[in-house]
């Protein structure tokens, strides 16, 4: 193979290739990435092997890295591969990665009803939009960013929806060996995050008033023509949790929280998958469906009843 390419030249045709199809914010994680961790560890090579991926992924799990960020290091690196071997750059080499099994439980962190009772009733009568972000995210399961994009026109009180039709986040940017971030607004995560999430009765009561004084076009976190960013609305929440005496459960705890509600009062799992607006209902069922002992114990003694 005459047209041998190195990682470093491969990786700079590919992004040029890539950057025309995906949007920005999916490209610049790309990149972020590459530049994190692809480029030490292949950046001279031209001839990369199944044994090189293997030792790089274990060296990454070593490091601290979870098996869910190597696997996304590695979907790149393997989109990249493919591209040199279609256009004939690279020679082909099959790569099937080994991963230790992983024997720890990752159980969702959420808010007791105890504590989410406690928490929505201080949002309630403490209203600040802040605080009201909060409380739509733990009646509606909204991510963080998703709740920070939201507008007054995107609660639809006459259909009693809210729509989410787009995210604010803080992408990383690559210019000539720079790097910098950038805070954007895109679509969400996947086309089935795209969605109409449907009020609560008591969020509904909330909305009605503000509704008829409000400018539509402002963001509902500053009732402002500027949005605030994810980053900065984290930390407000961490400290209200702080100052609540809450456990510390992270910012996603509250969508944990809403879904695990959900499932609590018996929703079908394909209504919750949507209204999370997950691309596959195994995602939904992967999270929260976890059968409790006496669930278990009921789920026995039906079959044995039925044996016998």
């Amino acid at each position: 193979m005459d047209n041998k390419k190195t990682f470093n030249e491969l990786v700079a045709l590919w992004q040029n290739d890539k950057k025309q199809y995906v949007k920005r914010s999916t490209y610049a994680a790309y990149s972020l990435l590459i530049n994190k961790h692809l480029i030490d560890a292949f950046g001279d090579s031209s001839d990369i092997t199944e044994e090189d991926v293997q030792k790089f992924v274990l060296g990454k799990l070593e490091q601290g890295l979870s098996q869910k960020t190597v696997k996304d290091i590695l979907i790149v690196l393997k989109m990249i591969l493919r591209f040199g071997v279609k256009n004939k750059w690279l020679e082909y080499h099959p790569i099937d990665v080994r991963f230790p099994t992983d024997r720890e439980r990752h159980d969702v962190v959420t808010l007791n009803i105890s504590d989410q009772r406690k928490v929505m009733a201080y949002l309630k009568s403490n209203f600040t939009c802040m605080n009201f972000g909060i409380y739509i995210c733990l009646s509606s399961g909204l991510r963080i960013g998703e709740v920070c994009a939201l507008t007054w026109n995107d609660l639809d009180v006459d259909g009693g929806v809210i729509r989410v039709s787009k995210t604010i986040q803080r992408i990383y940017l690559f210019d000539n060996a720079c790097r910098r971030t950038e805070v954007v607004i895109d679509t969400p995560k996947s086309k089935n995050s795209i969605r109409e999430v449907p009020m609560t009765k008591e969020l509904m009561q909330m909305i009605r008033p503000l509704k008829r004084v409000v400018n539509g076009s402002y963001f509902v976190l500053t009732n402002g023509e500027h949005p605030v960013e994810p980053r900065t609305y984290r930390n407000y929440y961490k400290n209200l949790m702080i100052k609540l005496g809450m456990p510390p459960i992270k910012f996603h705890g509250l969508r944990h929280s809403f879904a695990t509600r959900c499932i609590e009062s018996h929703c079908d799992y394909k209504t919750v998958s949507v209204l999370l607006g997950h691309s596959d209902i195994s995602t939904t069922l992967n999270l929260y469906v976890h059968p409790n002992m006496e669930q278990k114990k009921k789920c026995v003694e039906q079959m044995s009843k039925f044996f016998r």
